[in-house]
């Protein structure tokens, strides 16, 4: 294989300058040309292909977000767009492709391996959502970033005697709320996993208040309920004023963390090596303390679960 293109694709995560600049460094390695499309698979299917060197990635190890761009392209279910940006890919004699990004990312890679574009997956999602691989690029930077802002609210929780109510990010995927409400002691964690109930949320609250606490957490991941609401009803059941606070897009920024450079790092050049082989339909990911590789298709399939002695912490923590 002498011609081997990257993109990022779907939600930006902290890490993914890491895995494309692995990407690039591998293929020069094993003497390919690597080829940069910007913004996801709208770009391939407009021809914003170019040529990559050494430079364009120099000193983007540390750098959040994507330099390549990202793009949310629904479009791209369309067999006729399929089929343009295989033939965008083929005009130049590119055969395989690294997709940088998630599970919609990845159905997006079938659809050009069944275009005859051999393809590799790297996991890079904050919400850690993709069973194939104990973590992806990008969540524990996330996951530091809520820390450091749950810590932040604490302080001024515990100056007020207030109770803080701080959604997370993580779509279907509880992991940024479990991870973060352990490491900061959260009174109460709330995820897809768990299940929402206000009224024994309420109670949680209000008992750790009348055991004289100052202050109370509860961390949720988003959509699990109106985090604004869920705060009045607190505040009303417990007498202890109560603010909402949503983090949003702010853990999807900032300098990635050594963990996520290096697990970029890593899967980027195994997926190179695995082209380089001429292997197929592939997502690259973390087992262990192995970089493993599953068929696309069964990875996809596989359901993403979390080990029933950990969430047992989630009872622990109201205590």
């Amino acid at each position: 294989m002498k011609k081997i293109a990257v993109l990022t694709s779907g939600g930006d995560a902290p890490g993914m300058n890491a895995a494309l600049r692995a990407v690039v460094r591998s293929g020069l390695h094993y003497g390919m040309e690597t080829y940069g499309v910007r913004d996801g698979f709208k770009g391939l299917v407009e021809d914003d292909i170019f040529l990559m060197t050494r430079t364009h990635v120099t000193r983007i190890i540390n750098r959040g977000g994507t330099i390549l761009g990202s793009a949310r392209y629904p479009e791209f279910k369309n067999k006729a767009t399929q089929e343009k940006a295989a033939e965008n890919l083929k005009r130049r004699d590119i055969e395989g492709i690294v997709i940088i990004g998630g599970d919609g990312s990845f159905r997006g890679a079938l659809a050009l391996s069944e275009q005859g574009i051999m393809t590799m997956g790297l996991p890079a999602t904050i919400d850690n959502d993709i069973a194939a691989t104990d973590y992806s690029i990008g969540f524990f930077t996330a996951l530091d970033t809520a820390v450091s802002s749950i810590d932040k609210l604490r302080d001024t929780s515990f100056s007020h005697q207030r109770c803080s109510v701080v959604e997370v990010m993580g779509r279907h995927c509880g992991d940024l709320a479990l991870y973060a409400g352990i490491a900061v002691g959260s009174e109460f964690i709330i995820t897809p996993e768990t299940g929402f109930d206000k009224a024994l949320t309420i109670k949680e609250v209000k008992a750790s208040f009348d055991r004289k606490k100052r202050h109370a957490i509860v961390v949720l991941t988003e959509k699990m309920t109106d985090v604004f609401t869920l705060a009045k009803d607190i505040e009303k059941a417990t007498g202890h004023e109560t603010r909402a606070t949503v983090l949003g897009h702010v853990q999807r920024g900032g300098t990635p963390q050594a963990f996520d450079r290096v697990l970029a790092t890593e899967m980027a050049e195994r997926a190179v090596e695995l082209l380089k082989n001429r292997e197929n339909n592939q997502i690259v990911g973390l087992e262990g303390k192995e970089i493993v590789h599953r068929e696309m298709a069964s990875a996809l399939a596989m359901k993403k679960h979390m080990p029933s002695k950990r969430y047992g912490l989630v009872g622990q923590l109201r205590n």
